[in-house]
């Protein structure tokens, strides 16, 4: 498998992390959002969104995180990143996708960057992003602190997909200047995740093309 990744992609440090857990090897390509190599014709070729992260495997081409994602579970299926349960399940997709649906892409580089061209400066960006870290995050919390099974992770005794999602969402939470201190329950986690080696390796700071 070949993944094409940025190191601070939000969408690339999700997929890092469920390949690691899964403990698949992987050749990594290193596409420069800041470069705007994602706009180039090759990588276009690849993926005509131009979004990373894009996972070659035997099969063909993987495109969406959220996708690449659902595949990795279904054909590797152990260790096991969803509950055996059905309703387990829809909480652990409910956490994934109010992190990757509704906090995530206000977030990302076209949307910033577009809000430069609007004519706001860094404040106003920061400004921006926090007010979505901060709904989404105060509704997570609430979701959290109802599941009295939860012991360390996002949903039960396990790590999940939940867990691949919010832990990069708190890394750019701690990019955008975000008070987290709101956030118990979402700093246990975090800090818990970040003591496994499978998210320690797929840190940005950790990857070959960070700066």
């Amino acid at each position: 498998m070949k993944l094409y990744s940025f190191f601070r992609s939000g969408t690339s440090h999700r997929t890092r992390i469920v390949l690691n857990l899964k403990g698949l090897d992987y050749e990594a390509s290193y596409v420069s959002l800041a470069k705007n190599e994602h706009h180039q014709a090759d990588f276009q070729r690849l993926n005509p969104q131009g979004f990373v992260p894009v996972l070659e495997t035997e099969m063909g081409t993987l495109l969406q995180s959220p996708a690449i994602i659902e595949w990795l579970e279904a054909e590797y299926p152990k260790p096991a990143l969803l509950p055996e349960d059905s309703l387990g399940k829809e909480k652990v997709r409910a956490i994934a996708a109010l992190i990757g649906c509704d906090i995530h892409p206000l977030n990302n580089k076209r949307v910033l960057e577009y809000l430069r061209q609007i004519g706001l400066d860094d404040a106003q960006i920061n400004t921006w992003c926090a007010k979505w870290i901060q709904d989404g995050f105060s509704a997570l919390e609430q979701i959290l602190q109802q599941d009295s099974d939860r012991e360390k992770f996002c949903y039960g005794e396990q790590v999940s997909i939940a867990d691949a999602y919010l832990i990069p969402q708190v890394v750019s939470a701690q990019r955008f200047k975000v008070d987290l201190s709101a956030y118990p329950k979402i700093n246990e986690i975090y800090q818990h995740c970040m003591t496994l080696e499978a998210f320690q390796k797929a840190a940005p700071e950790q990857q070959v093309d960070a700066f």
